[in-house]
């Protein structure tokens, strides 16, 4: 850092989970921007279900000297919480702190990197497969979140056409894990009826938790019910170093 430039903090906003493996990885990539924006103080927080809560990291970073604060949401889409709750706590955090710049980062949609991501978590499924099956035999379904939001939603969809124009499947669906419809499991069961001799289920999520381990069970019970179909199971986000771009480059925005 330059004699004089201002200290600027990273504050890494989580949703937060009841399942510990997702924290561990929220953690995991955090550590992992650490190394990659060695220069930069940062700090993770959570909304609800795990702790440090977003307001104790803010305070470390205050703590720590910074003199602007970078808050990245650490999330795929703007439904309520990227839209209402986070904006509320970095509010109210800079309103009791009028000594340090908040900056409030985009949270990090579709980008083109996370495209790529997400078609090389799809080619991973694909290469443990037990059987070559052409692509215009694969039906993909992208499984989301699913929330009130219809933006977010939409999103969904929307990622599941371009997978599916990219790739070459034969076929693209959406599901989601709840709130929205089709539900996982429902939506597995009609796809299975597609006549398609592969099914490649991605989860369009950046951490595990009890929606994606729900998502990979609801696949298991759908594929024991048709021994005649392969079911794929591909492997979400995580710490894919393209998901690791793109947080940097919102640090950059």
């Amino acid at each position: 850092m330059k004699e004089g430039a201002v200290k600027t903090g990273i504050m890494v906003c989580g949703h937060g989970s009841r399942d510990p493996d997702a924290i561990t990885e929220f953690e995991k990539v955090a550590g992992s921007l650490k190394a990659k924006l060695p220069d930069l103080a940062i700090e993770t927080g959570y909304l609800e279900f795990a702790r440090p809560i977003l307001r104790d990291g803010f305070e470390k970073l205050a703590a720590r000297g910074v003199g602007r604060i970078l808050a990245l949401p650490g999330m795929l889409f703007a439904a309520s919480h990227v839209k209402n709750d986070l904006p509320w706590e970095v509010n109210s955090f800079a309103a009791q702190h009028p000594g340090i710049e908040v900056r409030f980062g985009r949270e990090l949609s579709i980008e083109p990197k996370l495209l790529k991501a997400a078609a090389e978590r799809i080619e991973e499924a694909e290469a443990r497969a037990r059987q070559a099956v052409p692509r215009a035999e694969t039906l993909l379904v992208v499984v989301g979140r699913g929330t009130n939001d219809p933006d977010a939603n939409s999103n969904i969809a929307k990622l599941a056409r371009m997978l599916w124009e990219g790739m070459g499947f034969g076929w693209a669906e959406t599901a989601f894990s709840g709130v929205a419809h089709p539900l996982v499991e429902p939506g597995l069961r009609q796809a299975a009826k597609m006549g398609f001799r592969r099914i490649v289920v991605f989860p369009y999520f950046l951490f595990t938790g009890v929606l994606v381990k729900r998502i990979y069970a609801a696949a298991e019970r759908v594929a024991a019910d048709h021994p005649e179909i392969e079911f794929l199971a591909a492997p979400y986000l995580c710490d894919h170093p393209l998901v690791l771009d793109c947080f940097a480059e919102r640090v950059a925005e």
